[in-house]
């Protein structure tokens, strides 16, 4: 554990922070962002449409109790193959007092959803154990664009090698131990795309949702469409809503691999309804030795340079922009193909260089909405006060293994949570019952 500690401190050193973009556009004083997510783990049972059985099953197992609880953030990234949901509100004329929003009983989350502030943060006293920082050298591939062949010109090739030289981490000031350390770099990989952080973190003054007295899983096939009206003290007495169906949840994405890691991998999935683009990416981290690694990393976008960040939601200006530049998969899109043999390393799990299965990502663009009230006039001459605003975000996501076709197993879930027709194979969800004793 504590070499773990030492290796993720030293590799850190190789990272490079995005800077955060910034807004300064005139707001009206009370501003509600909604986000949703739609995921799925290929292979694995919706986690919101088993609540009552091997759902409330594994939450125990896992610590959870008779009811799994989720905090805010927990839509940016999926876990488990499900539906969730954030919610994060400023309101300038009471900052951080509790509010709540009445729901649509389509949402199966009962009448109403609590926002609260957060828990004060408590500073963290330095956790890393004291240690000697470990040589390490890192081999970086950068493979890109759908193809049966690698692309001329490809891959771009880094290797970065961390010296320790038997310094010593301060668990007080892990990153300042860093000083001095010996680092080199040779070869290049892309510039990177930059992709605004317009993410709500958690700070005070703010209240969300999911929290840690109301923090239940959004029940598989919910539907946030319908009419909301958000209350509380200082909350305008006009902020109530209608929730459109573009705003809502969106179908799940149904990724599916063929092919064996040292071929040309091919990946399908059908249209996602309201999605505007796709991407993928996949990477296979390759154990070479003690501290050597050997990362590959691949994406779907017709240029390099494009990374994880681009799973983020994205707004419509940025969308437009990258289809353009074929950075992103048109929304006509129903198919790429992996380039044979760049993941030839995720079929090697003998030996020293046993590791983990290559992952696969994929995003599904939907739309943003805002609604602002009193609306704008159209008329510029005409003074305008809005009392408050709602930003909508949607997007579906996918994970998956490389080299594991669970195409079959996904055909036993017709994409709301409702098993079809038994198949001859067993399903995920009987597997899992077996492993767990259930």
């Amino acid at each position: 554990m504590q070499r773990r500690h030492l290796l993720c401190i030293a590799l850190t050193t190789a990272l490079v922070a995005l800077p955060a973009a910034s807004q300064k556009a005139k707001n009206p004083p009370t501003n509600l962002y909604i986000d949703v997510l739609t995921h799925n783990m290929a292979g694995m049972p919706d986690m919101g449409g088993m609540m009552g059985g091997l759902g409330g099953f594994m939450a125990k197992r896992m610590g959870g109790g008779a009811e799994n609880r989720f905090v805010y953030p927990n839509a940016r990234v999926g876990g488990m193959t499900g539906q969730y949901m954030d919610m994060a509100l400023r309101n300038d004329l009471k900052p951080g007092v509790e509010a709540q929003d009445l729901i649509p009983g389509g949402l199966k989350l009962g009448k109403s959803l609590t926002l609260i502030e957060p828990e004060p943060s408590t500073p963290t006293k330095g956790s890393t154990p004291p240690g000697k920082i470990p040589d390490v050298e890192v081999k970086i591939s950068e493979y890109w664009g759908c193809g049966a062949a690698v692309r001329a010109g490809q891959p771009k090739v880094a290797t970065f090698k961390i010296k320790g030289g038997g310094k010593t981490i301060d668990p007080k000031n892990p990153i300042g131990s860093m000083q001095g350390v010996d680092f080199q770099s040779t070869g290049s990989l892309s510039k990177g795309q930059y992709v605004p952080d317009r993410d709500i973190d958690v700070k005070q003054g703010w209240v969300y949702w999911p929290n840690r007295k109301s923090g239940k899983q959004v029940p598989s096939g919910a539907r946030l469409a319908g009419e909301h009206k958000i209350t509380g003290d200082g909350i305008p007495a006009s902020m109530q809503f209608q929730v459109e169906q573009n705003a809502d949840f969106m179908p799940k994405l149904m990724l599916r691999s063929q092919g064996e890691p040292t071929a040309a991998v091919g990946l399908s999935w059908p249209s996602v309804d309201r999605a505007r683009a796709y991407f993928i990416t996949g990477m296979h981290m390759q154990v070479l030795g003690e501290n050597s690694y050997a990362l590959t990393i691949w994406s779907s976008a017709d240029i390099p340079g494009a990374g994880q960040e681009l799973h983020a939601y994205l707004s419509g200006s940025y969308i437009d922009k990258w289809l353009k530049q074929k950075i992103l998969l048109p929304s006509s899109a129903t198919s790429c193909t992996v380039p044979k043999g760049i993941f030839a390393g995720a079929s090697n799990m003998q030996g020293q260089q046993a590791t983990m299965p290559g992952m696969l990502m994929m995003t599904a663009y939907g739309p943003e909405s805002w609604i602002t009230y009193p609306p704008k006039p159209a008329d510029p001459k005409q003074p305008w006060n809005p009392e408050w605003s709602v930003r909508f975000r949607a997007k579906s996501t996918a994970t998956a293994m490389l080299g594991m076709d669970f195409g079959n197993m996904q055909q036993m879930d017709d994409g709301e949570g409702k098993p079809q027709q038994p198949q001859k194979k067993p399903s995920m969800k009987g597997l899992l019952k077996g492993i767990l004793g259930g």
